[in-house]
């Protein structure tokens, strides 16, 4: 299972509230590791 809409959005809600501009969210459920970067 990859990354999910759900995560993203908690990631970007996280990054608003630190006041941080990037985030990275990370899998390593898979065979390969799935990486989204996230910029606000």
């Amino acid at each position: 299972m990859g990354l999910t809409e759900v995560e993203e959005a908690q990631l970007l809600n996280y990054l608003k509230a630190t006041q941080m501009r990037v985030g990275l969210l990370l899998n390593f459920g898979k065979k390969s590791v799935e990486v989204k970067r996230r910029i606000l």
